[in-house]
């Protein structure tokens, strides 16, 4: 079969062996976004067709390919979910007159005052790691422009909350009075754990945001050192919300931003460990044994 995370800036296909193992793997800057006037499935033959033309038929897709700026929309299953209501809210899309995809929904869920909250692509990337999150209940925490931190227990997904760490810093440093005062350095560690530290205390995120500039000119904090503050500072707001943060949090995500929130749980004695960058591969064949078969 074939596996395609398709995200908005990003095409990821896996061709799998029959008991799910990854036997090729590809990329491609060609996310939803880059696909001009709905032509998806020009696009994903000119990435598989060879695959498709060897005798591939089944193709399940996961992530943005499923939104409403995708090539068809995939309703969001509710939350608590797992490969069963998951794959039960699957939408087929055909083209020639016999190829044919399956596109997985998405999550949605809504925080105890009742806003909703919405993924696509990350409960397949998860979904694929659960044989091995060895706790239950257990969080897991995706970082990112748009961190995910999601809760598992006994092999569903209970719940879930965004945090737009990674966004709002690249604002800040690019278009805020923040990132006048910030040169370009190597990370320091000790600036971005007082960061962290900072993050945990009381007056709220946009106070200590401007105490960002404040430290600098007041020397307390080098130009060449603020970047990395910010990012701890935000960072450690971010975990101070979520509860009953103890034990393992599993990370999800590229190896730059899962050392960054590793050493930032550290800072709140909580141990980390790392799942395989390539689970949505898992997560999709999973998905496939529980589609009807063709």
């Amino acid at each position: 079969m074939i596996a395609i995370d398709w995200g908005t800036s990003s095409f990821r296909a896996y061709r799998l062996t029959p008991e799910g193992a990854i036997a090729d793997k590809r990329s491609a800057q060609l996310g939803i976004l880059a696909v001009q006037d709905g032509k998806f499935a020009e696009a994903l033959e000119n990435q598989v067709g060879d695959w498709l033309d060897a005798g591939e038929t089944r193709v399940v897709m996961s992530g943005m390919i499923g939104s409403r700026q995708g090539w068809k929309e995939a309703p969001y299953a509710r939350c608590p979910a797992g490969v069963e209501e998951i794959a039960a809210g699957m939408i087929e899309v055909r083209w020639r007159s016999s190829r044919t995809a399956w596109i997985a929904p998405g999550l949605s869920c809504r925080d105890p005052q009742g806003v909703p909250d919405v993924m696509r692509g990350e409960e397949t990337q998860i979904l694929g790691a659960l044989d091995h999150i060895l706790e239950s209940p257990a969080w897991i925490c995706l970082p990112g422009t748009h961190s995910k931190w999601v809760r598992l227990e006994r092999g569903k997904i209970i719940h879930f909350a965004t945090h737009m760490t990674g966004e709002v810093f690249a604002v800040m440093k690019a278009h805020s009075i923040l990132g006048r005062t910030m040169a370009d350095a190597q990370p320091d560690p000790v600036a971005f754990q007082s960061g962290v530290l900072r993050g945990r205390s009381s007056g709220g995120l946009l106070h200590h945001l401007f105490g960002v500039r404040a430290r600098v000119v007041s020397n307390d904090l080098t130009e060449e050192d603020s970047a990395a503050y910010l990012s701890g500072l935000l960072i450690g707001h971010e975990l101070a919300t979520i509860p009953r943060l103890t034990g393992v949090v599993y990370l999800l995500g590229t190896p730059q931003l899962e050392h960054l929130y590793s050493e930032a749980l550290k800072c709140y004695g909580v141990d980390t460990l790392s799942l395989d960058p390539d689970s949505a591969a898992a997560g999709l064949s999973k998905l496939a044994q529980a589609l009807p078969r063709s």
